[in-house]
């Protein structure tokens, strides 16, 4: 014994030091998993803690691959929890948007590549199953060969490989392909300058015809809780609250979710994240976060 610790306990700190650095080499991968499942970061630091907490208590002696073993353990929770995801969506108050997350100091969040990281492929993969959605995922995202995804979702390789054919048919036919990301920021900074004065004819001028106005309050603050769909009837819904929505607001520029977005505060207090998604014709989708409860992961500054 020295200084009080016994060999026993210094093997067991060691032990722990062991696990702790080697959960953190991989954490930036596991909330990635979490966070492309849920659309949630909340959500996801929630369940990479549960992750955490398991590791801790499990015969970590017994584990060949710890990489392998937390990200299987990540993606399957998050499998069960997608699946409860769902039902109280069913029920969410208006539109349900995913909660904004700061992509600029990690541009593909824990990523091999940035896929399934975007606002609009985040609404296109909440349409499919989990299981669908851990494979599209670990393999789109992440590059997981297909025999270790079927360990991981405990089925074959012959259906891992269909599930992600499913998925990656139900993205390309709904996901018009979308403009670069200078572009992208170049149409939102033109739409906030002409919303903020209500200019009804370069608002139209920038939208396509058949462009989507989504908004997400989560019955929590006033929103449009319907889609609002068409060139002219969104033009002049924004025109409408420009008398009132853009009052006393300070807005920044920031990375969420790999695209620009305007982060809209007042007094420090953030109070809404817009972003838009764009094609060649123009701007096709108009999102509005508005939900106070998913600010938790953007930040403006002081």
């Amino acid at each position: 014994m020295t200084d009080g610790v016994t060999a026993n306990d210094s093997g067991d700190l060691e032990d722990l030091e062991q696990a702790v650095a080697v959960f953190a080499e991989v954490r930036p991968r596991l909330f990635g998993i979490a966070y492309r499942m849920l659309a949630s970061a909340t959500e996801a630091e929630d369940l990479v803690q549960e992750v955490w907490v398991r590791w801790q208590l499990c015969d970590r002696s017994a584990v060949v691959n710890p990489a392998a073993y937390l990200a299987t353990t990540t993606t399957r929770l998050a499998i069960n929890a997608a699946q409860s995801a769902r039902v109280r969506r069913e029920t969410y108050v208006g539109q349900w948007l995913p909660e904004p997350v700061d992509t600029s100091a990690d541009p593909h969040l824990g990523a091999e590549r940035g896929e399934a990281l975007g606002f609009a492929v985040l609404l296109l993969l909440e349409k499919l199953s989990p299981n669908e959605r851990a494979a599209y995922v670990l393999r789109e995202a992440f590059d997981y060969p297909y025999a270790q995804i079927a360990d991981i979702l405990q089925t074959s390789g012959a259906a891992v490989r269909q599930l992600v054919s499913r998925a990656r048919k139900h993205v390309v036919a709904e996901r018009r392909a979308p403009v670069k990301g200078s572009e992208q920021r170049r149409l939102l900074t033109a739409f906030v300058t002409a919303a903020r004065s209500g200019d009804l004819s370069a608002l139209e001028k920038l939208f396509a015809a058949d462009v989507v106005s989504l908004s997400d309050g989560g019955g929590v603050v006033t929103a449009a809780r319907f889609p609002l769909v068409g060139g002219q009837r969104v033009a002049k819904f924004v025109t409408a609250i420009a008398r009132w929505f853009w009052v006393g607001a300070d807005i920044e520029w920031a990375q969420e979710n790999g695209q620009t977005a305007a982060v809209l505060s007042r007094d420090g207090v953030v109070f809404a994240v817009v972003t838009v998604d764009a094609t060649a014709d123009g701007i096709d989708r108009l999102l509005w976060m508005m939900n106070p409860a998913k600010f938790g992961a953007v930040s403006v500054a002081t």
